[in-house]
């Protein structure tokens, strides 16, 4: 075995988190592998890297020398990553040959792909999948994604990496996903107090916080959250069906006969979707393309659920941010709750 890049990052990712099973959802990797794999890294290496501890892990002293080393290389890895990319650029001009897109679960992709090759005919385009943002803002700026589609809440805001260029595509509420014969599956928008004592399915918990921002919402309406289900995708729209679990989603969920998207009063949850890229990879003169084609698929989107434009009629228009705009996000910033809004 022979020591890799992807060990380097591992050792980051663990120390990062300060824990094996955050390291772990981190990098989409269950915890009995991650910890085999830092053991075998380990014996690579010749030392113990990190002393694990009830409550987590800590470096020792010559994981701290390791750490140290890694987070010198990574960075030149990079920096060559996107060296490179220039390069090439300069070479071919700037028509992208490759377009590795990565998403969280968003209704952005298919849009994007599809304006992407009608613009780009001749480049090889790939999507790539995470059940996280923060790896995705971690590929972007290693060179390893030309475009990601991530997303943020209240209590989780994506890394801020100054390589990368960020783009808020929409603001939207959370709403509750019930089977369409629940008794509160009719009403056109429940208290999220309404759900006391409901079984909630949610996939099982990661790095974006989903689960303690939706814990921390059921307890200022007055009631804990039971998570009984620990599933995601098919299994669990198919509980939900039979009457054994409810759960939370994102306003733009296409609907079906048999599930039924409801609105919460208030708007106590929400959702951002943001677009990321590299800033100086082959799509970073093409800001205004990518910028357009999320938001033609995330308005497309809205027009394919039925809850969603008759909750925005009800609460009229929203504030729109400019469509091509890149943020800038220094890294002591805060994702702080705000009014619901798309582009």
């Amino acid at each position: 075995m022979e020591l890799e890049l992807r060990h380097l990052r591992v050792i980051c990712v663990v120390a990062e988190a300060g824990s094996i099973g955050r390291a772990a959802a981190a990098l989409r990797v269950s915890q009995p592998g991650l910890s085999a794999q830092l053991h075998r890294i380990e014996r690579m290496l010749g030392g113990t890297l990190f002393i694990r501890r009830n409550h987590g892990v800590t470096t020792t002293s010559f994981g701290e020398m390791v750490l140290t080393r890694c987070r010198a290389v990574l960075p030149t890895i990079d920096e060559l990553s996107r060296a490179t990319t220039r390069v090439t650029l300069d070479a071919v001009g700037t028509e992208p040959r490759l377009l590795r897109i990565g998403t969280v679960n968003a209704p952005l992709l298919p849009a994007l792909v599809t304006g992407l090759t009608g613009r780009f005919p001749t480049a090889a385009i790939t999507t790539h999948g995470e059940g996280s943002p923060t790896p995705l803002v971690h590929m972007v700026a290693g060179g390893l994604l030309e475009l990601a589609v991530a997303g943020e809440n209240p209590v989780y805001e994506l890394p801020v990496r100054p390589e990368v260029a960020y783009h808020t595509v929409a603001t939207e509420p959370v709403f509750a996903l019930l089977a369409a014969d629940h008794p509160l599956a009719a009403r056109a928008e429940i208290d999220l107090a309404d759900l006391a004592g409901e079984r909630f399915g949610l996939p099982r918990p990661d790095d974006d916080r989903c689960h303690e921002y939706y814990a921390l919402a059921c307890l200022a309406a007055g009631f804990e959250m039971r998570a009984t289900h620990d599933v995601e995708g098919t299994p669990l729209l198919d509980l939900i069906r039979a009457g054994h679990a409810v759960t939370f989603c994102q306003a733009t969920f296409r609907t079906s006969p048999d599930l039924a998207v409801v609105p919460l009063a208030g708007t106590p949850l929400w959702y951002r979707h943001v677009l990321i890229w590299p800033r100086e990879g082959v799509l970073a003169d093409h800001g205004a393309l990518v910028c357009g084609l999320a938001a033609a698929g995330y308005h497309a989107a809205v027009r394919r659920n039925s809850a969603y434009p008759a909750w925005l009629a009800r609460h009229g228009d929203l504030v729109r941010p400019a469509a091509t705009r890149v943020e800038e996000r220094p890294s002591a910033a805060r994702v702080e709750p705000r009014p619901p809004a798309c582009c």
